[in-house]
């Protein structure tokens, strides 16, 4: 499952891990925080350092005009979007990209818990810019 030649692959399988173990126990069919808290126990499994609804500033032009809680931010670099829906459409990874652009994140990933199978897509910001904003102070579980 590790693409050595994808940046953090190492940690986007064990994002990945832990949510096929989740979907695995609880299926398809509960509301997506249920599958966020659930996430949540068995990311701490995995030994993976995040936030939950970690509060992230929304920025234009370099400036700052808003945030939005992102579902998990794990290791400080990828933003996790969840949901729980039936299937998935194009809005849910245009809103996933757009975030991650906001953010200024080059890696993302939208997991949906809703399918009867995990479905989960890797994002990459194409518009990332390295150090433009760093994320200030976080506090995310295992540091």
């Amino acid at each position: 499952m590790i693409k050595t030649e994808y940046k953090y692959s190492e940690i986007t399988a064990k994002i990945i891990g832990a949510s096929m173990e989740v979907h695995k126990i609880l299926g398809n069919g509960f509301q997506e925080v249920i599958y966020q808290r659930a996430l949540d126990k068995e990311m701490s499994l995995q030994g993976l350092c995040f936030s939950r609804e970690h509060e992230m500033p929304i920025f234009y032009k370099e400036e700052q005009i808003g945030t939005r809680r992102v579902d998990f931010l794990v290791e400080g670099v990828i933003s996790v979007e969840l949901k729980a829906l039936t299937k998935t459409e194009d809005v849910h990874l245009s809103q996933a990209i757009n975030y991650l652009e906001a953010y200024n994140l080059e890696i993302g990933m939208l997991i949906n818990f809703g399918a009867k199978s995990l479905e989960y897509r890797r994002l990459i910001n194409p518009k990332f810019k390295e150090s433009t904003q760093s994320i200030q102070s976080l506090k995310i579980k295992g540091q």
